[in-house]
Order: C-alpha cells, then structure tokens, then sequence
C-alpha cells in the first residue's frame, strides 16, 4: 500500500471515529434532555433580542406578547424542539462540530461575548503558552537526557537523575505551585503571585509580553518540575529496551561510535513510542492544568472546564468535550503519519 493511500486510510479512519464519538456523545444529551436545554437557551437568547428590538415599534403590551409568542413557536419549529431528539440528532452533531451552541450561562469572554465558540477561542492560547509549553520543555528534556542515561546505566549520574524522577513524580503540581509562590513571590517576591497581567497592565505592547512572559515563568517552571522527571524515565527506560537488542550489541561489536549507535541504531527504533507519547502529551495538554491553573489564577481551558462543571453550563461542558476529541483525533493523524515515514513496515 503507497504511502498516500495508507495516510488516506488513516484519515478515513479516525475520521470515523470523531463522527461515532459526535453521534453516540448526541445521542447521550437527547436522551437525557440536554440538547432540549441548550436549544431551548439559545430560543431563550433570540427571543429576548427579538422583544427588545420590536418593543421600539409595538407599544400595545397585548399585540407585543402575540408577536414574540408567534416568533418563539417558529424558532421551536425550526431547531427541531417540536420533534423527537432522534429526529434531529444529524442537526446536533453539526452545532457541535462548529460549535453553533448558543451561549454560556455564567461565563464570558474577556471582550463580554458569552458565544461559546468565543469563550473557548479566547482561551486556547493561554492555555498553549503555560502547559503546552512546559509539556515541549519536559519532552525536549527528555529526549535530551533519557538516551544518555541509558547508555551510562548504574552511574552516579544514572542514580541522581532517577531519584529526581521520583521525586519530581511524588511532587502534586497544586502543591509545588503552593509552595513556590509562598516562597518566590511572598518572601523573595521576584515572582508575582498569580494571573496573566499586572493591575493596571502596562500600556505598550512589548511591555505586555514581557509582563505575560513574568507572571508565565513561575506557573511553567512548577509544572516543569513536578513532570521533567517522568518524561526523562520514561525516555530512559525506552532506550534501554532497545539498546539491549541483539542488532545494537552487534553495532557496538562492530567498533562504530557510540554516537552513531545511539542515533541510528538505538532512537530510530525507540522513536515511535517517544512519539507516542510526546504528541499524546501535548495534545492532552490543551485540557489543561485545571489545579494549576486554579493555583496561579491563570485563565486557560483548564479553568474554564472547572468553571463550566460548577455553573452546569450544560454547551460550554459540550463544546470543551469536542474540542479535546478534536485535538486527540489530530494528533493521533499526526502520529500515524510519523509512523509510516519513520519505519516503512507500518505500510504493509
């Protein structure tokens, strides 16, 4: 199979599997009455638009009441709400993949939007530049790290990097996040102790960033700490499997460099489960940190996910769940592309 046809099937594939996880996650909220809910908000929503634009022209309250009442029974006519929810489960599955589902009870963007495809658009950079970041931090680490302890296992180095790892895998991130702001912003005070932005925030551009980058630092270097030290095990331990195999003893009986070992013999063949499990971390760190994030007030999806729980903003808890699917299902794609052009074998 070519390699077009192979990522083409992939593609069909996964994409299967969003539209299953979409019918069967649709299927869920009609049977339990949560697509009538969030149907019903957004009738809600237009019909109060509705009453305030027409109350201009229709001062009799008896002919107002009329024209929003016969207004409300054509929208109920036209998303569905006087039919079965099976009857319009296709409908629901496309207001989820746009996220065409109205707007969120309690909570709105920093612009006053409560959309909630503009709730979620706003947030997805925060959360990119404080977890996604530490993930690219830990896995970069790791890779860096992890294969060198492999090939010197036992040494003092070797024993010191594994019991940081087990330290680093002990430490909860809500409580390191705790303690380093009680430390490093409260008594040594180098650190603020929380949100994106000072109050007032400064006024030109480039102060911003650098503002965002201080009050970023500390958050990122928590989560660093509490998970550099599984990534750089994990790695390890990887690359150790694979430089016991009988194809590496035979390379280094060869008389080749070790550096040429290591990259030719040893992390081409380590490379697919590395992946796996980098791509997989990074796109699970769009959920964000939700503890983390609730330490450091920072306003991520992670934040988010929690304030939409509390509140039971039945479409923002909706929207959020596709968005994560999405995200999982790209990079499962990605991975499967990787896959075929690291080892030819996955195209048979």
């Amino acid at each position: 199979m070519g390699l077009g046809r192979t990522l083409a099937f992939k593609a069909i594939t996964l994409g299967l599997v969003l539209v299953a996880v979409l019918l069967l996650t649709s299927a869920i909220l009609g049977v339990t009455g949560v697509s009538d809910k969030i149907l019903m908000s957004i009738v809600n929503e237009e019909v109060r638009g509705f009453r305030q634009s027409v109350s201009r022209t229709i001062t009799d309250p008896d002919a107002l009441n009329r024209a929003v009442k016969e207004y409300e029974e054509q929208l109920i006519r036209s998303y569905g709400l006087d039919r079965p929810w099976y009857l319009r489960l296709g409908d629901m599955v496309v207001r989820i993949i746009f996220l065409d589902l109205g707007n969120a009870k309690n909570i709105q963007s920093f612009a006053g939007s409560k959309k909630v495809a503009d709730i979620i658009a706003e947030r997805i950079p925060n959360t990119v530049l404080l977890v996604t970041t530490a993930i690219a931090i830990n896995s970069v680490l790791g890779v860096l790290i992890g294969p060198r302890l492999a090939m010197k296992i036992g040494t003092k180095f070797d024993q010191a990097v594994s019991y940081f790892s087990a330290i680093s895998y002990a430490l909860p991130t809500w409580w390191t996040g705790i303690l380093f702001i009680l430390v490093f912003a409260f008594y040594v005070r180098i650190f603020p102790f929380g949100g994106m932005y000072s109050s007032p925030p400064p006024p030109d551009e480039f102060g911003r960033f650098l503002d965002l980058l201080w009050h970023a630092a500390l958050p990122i270097i928590v989560l660093v700490m509490a998970n550099v030290g599984v990534s750089i095990y994990v790695t390890r331990t990887l690359v150790l499997n694979v430089s016991q195999e009988d194809f590496v003893l035979a390379a280094k009986a060869r008389g080749l460099p070790e550096k040429i070992v290591r990259r030719r013999y040893v992390m081409r063949v380590a490379a697919p489960p590395l992946l796996t499990n980098i791509i997989l971390a990074l796109a699970g760190s769009l959920g964000g940190a939700i503890l983390t994030e609730a330490v450091f007030s920072w306003p991520g999806l992670g934040t988010l996910f929690y304030q939409a729980i509390t509140t039971s903003d039945e479409a923002l808890i909706l929207g959020l769940t596709y968005i994560f699917t999405l995200v999982y299902v790209a990079a499962r794609f990605a991975l499967e592309a990787l896959y075929v052009v690291l080892d030819p074998r996955v195209r048979i």
